[in-house]
């Protein structure tokens, strides 16, 4: 086994291209016997075993640079830094990340998680390198799904002015996590299949090249002159139009030649862009096949890339994946919108009903906000289907183009709270404080399924910003029997008795639902009461818990800084002095990876958790 052998780069350029070749493969079989026990991405990192090989060999690392862009393609990279024998606990709480991170190895020169971010971060990184007067290399490497987000022209717009080497490579695999969408797709694929300027080029050098005396002249003045024939011959020739050398397209599962057009690329003394083309889901056929199913993956069958487990109940995606197939059939103006995550978000279906009425933007939330505001300024009734940590990179849209304008936009907002291994970068758990913050914006979250179908309902009515939250994974189905229809900004009463009052939102109204439970064992009474809007609280429901309670607590699944908790925490100590308030919520700090179980446990919310802060700060005897 040559992987056994490999600690670092230095073994690494020790081997043939022949060993190296074998390498891939044993790469490829580590990581899918690995990942079909610990979940992960998997059709991506099978799509640059050859790429990371050919970094690895030619750069100097860790002195040189790679920033990956995401960073769900990293698994190679972290094998070949000397961390394959921590992969039994890949994104598991206390194992290894799933991303880039720094504090996890010298070899990590930058945390990823979100998209088109690598080329802005790598140049940064090479003007530092510039101003301090050191040397080394700086390769950002982007994904062609990650040029539809409008970051990675801002960075490119700039890296054409770097008068020292930097070195994107764009790793085009023809799809990001679904298939691409917009003019940056089909842009790529007529390099992809455009031979023509390739072929005359070389043909044209070739018989120049045999002509004595004047040959070597006449190739020097097309060279100077390339530009002019590239845009004859290939339109727009985008990369270096902008200043940007370009280089290929190559294969990207060719280690020599990748290795032989990276060794070119260090030789420029600016910005260059070396285009490889990948298959996502490489040498393992289920992946290959739907590399979309095999973006993220949990544990899986190798033999047939089946997940293992049963059948699991519906989750809240899928519930807002029916009801809007409903909703698109009552509602004709109701339109969805979508940034690269239509089988995330739950679209695909709406999409395939409706095509018409359905936009994936590509990895652009920005755009996909205020197209939304567009659209509602038109007459439309859009809803904007995101990820809450996805949402934080159209902030300012919501801001300034939605609730300034007072626009009836839906925002749901999925994988609210902790979504669990993805880790910081993912978990979703500011989206109260951010939205709350803005005037005109509405939030309210969803304690089971059948309500976030009423709050779906109340949507297409309400003619204002809105947001509804709900967390991943499966829907609950507890407190059915408590579906008091939903009218802005009012909570419910779930059980009402004396004493301790809980008042939970979103998710963690199950949880204090066993709060309470367990709280009835050991011989209190205990009211619980579903807050439902977070923004604007219901202050009835709050006087009416405060005028028989001696104690409310607040629970959420968000930070508590500018969360539910303080808000309603504020008017408590304001109203009603005596009435003890004690907060549940998460830690100002970004949470690991790690299983969304052990995680609440650790940052105190869960059911078991939650009672022994309150024994232990007096609240209730012990």
């Amino acid at each position: 086994m040559i992987l056994e052998k490999i600690t670092g780069p230095e073994e690494l350029k020790k081997l043939s291209q022949e060993e190296l070749k074998a390498l891939a493969q044993e790469i490829r079989d580590f990581l899918i016997g690995k990942i079909s026990r610990t979940g992960g991405h998997l059709a991506s990192n099978l799509g640059v075993v050859e790429l990371t090989i050919a970094l690895f060999y030619t750069l100097n690392l860790p002195e040189d640079k790679i920033i990956w862009d995401v960073g769900h393609q990293s698994y190679t990279h972290k094998i070949l830094s000397g961390r394959a024998a921590e992969f039994d606990e890949l994104r598991q709480h206390g194992g290894i990340s799933g991303f880039p991170k720094r504090k996890e190895s010298p070899y990590d020169s930058f945390d990823t998680g979100h998209s088109s971010t690598s080329i802005s971060a790598g140049l940064g990184i090479a003007q530092g390198r510039d101003i301090l007067g050191e040397d080394y290399r700086v390769v950002s490497v982007i994904g062609d799904g990650a040029l539809t987000g409008g970051m990675a022209y801002e960075a490119l717009n700039n890296a054409a002015r770097m008068k020292k080497n930097f070195i994107i490579v764009l790793n085009d695999n023809e799809m990001s996590i679904s298939e691409n969408v917009g003019g940056m797709s089909q842009y790529l694929s007529g390099l992809r299949t455009g031979s023509g300027y390739n072929d005359l080029k070389k043909n044209v050098v070739d018989a120049l090249d045999r002509i004595p005396g004047v040959g070597n002249v006449m190739i020097d003045r097309i060279k100077r002159t390339k530009n002019s024939i590239k845009q004859l011959l290939i339109p727009g020739m985008l990369f270096e139009n902008m200043g940007i050398t370009y280089l290929g397209p190559v294969d990207g599962h060719n280690i020599p030649v990748l290795c032989k057009v990276l060794r070119e690329a260090q030789k420029l003394d600016h910005a260059v862009l070396v285009h490889v083309i990948t298959k996502k889901g490489k040498g393992y056929a289920p992946a290959e096949k739907n590399p979309a199913q095999f973006h993220g993956v949990g544990a899986f069958d190798v033999a047939t890339g089946k997940p293992l487990g049963e059948k699991k109940d519906p989750t809240y995606t899928d519930v807002f994946s029916r009801k809007m197939c409903q909703l698109g059939g009552k509602y004709p103006k109701l339109v969805a919108v979508t940034a690269a995550m239509p089988d995330g978000t739950g679209l695909t279906a709406f999409g395939r009903k409706f095509p018409d009425r359905f936009f994936d933007v590509g990895i652009a939330e920005a755009h996909a906000v205020t197209s939304a505001a567009g659209m509602a300024a038109a007459g439309l009734k859009p809803v904007v289907a995101v990820y809450s940590s996805f949402l934080q990179r159209g902030y300012d849209q919501v801001l300034h183009d939605v609730c300034i304008q007072d626009l009836p936009v839906l925002f749901a907002v999925d994988r609210a709270g902790l979504v669990g291994s993805d880790g910081e970068t993912h978990q979703g758990i500011f989206d109260y404080s951010y939205l709350t913050s803005i005037p005109n914006m509405s939030v309210m979250a969803p304690k089971n399924l059948w309500e976030l179908r009423a709050m779906l309902d109340f949507a297409m009515d309400y003619d204002r910003p809105l947001a509804v939250r709900y967390p991943r994974g499966t829907a609950y189905k507890g407190l059915r029997d408590f579906r008091q229809p939903v009218s802005y900004g009012k909570g419910e009463m779930l059980y009402e008795e004396n004493g301790i009052a809980l008042l939970a939102v979103g998710s963690m109204v199950s949880t204090g639902e066993h709060v309470r439970e367990k709280l009835k064992e050991e011989g209190y009474e205990c009211s619980l009461a579903n807050g439902r809007f977070i923004k604007p609280f219901d202050r009835e429901l709050v006087d009416r818990l405060a005028g028989k309670h001696r104690l409310i607590v607040t629970m959420e699944e968000n930070v508590l800084q500018g969360g539910y908790g303080l808000t309603v925490g504020a008017y408590i100590h304001e109203h009603y002095p005596e009435v003890k308030v004690f907060h549940v919520a998460l830690p100002d700090a970004y949470v690991e990876h790690g299983n969304v179980s052990i995680l609440r446990r650790g940052l105190g919310i869960d059911s078991d958790s939650i009672i022994e802060r309150m024994k232990r700060e007096g609240l209730i005897p012990v």
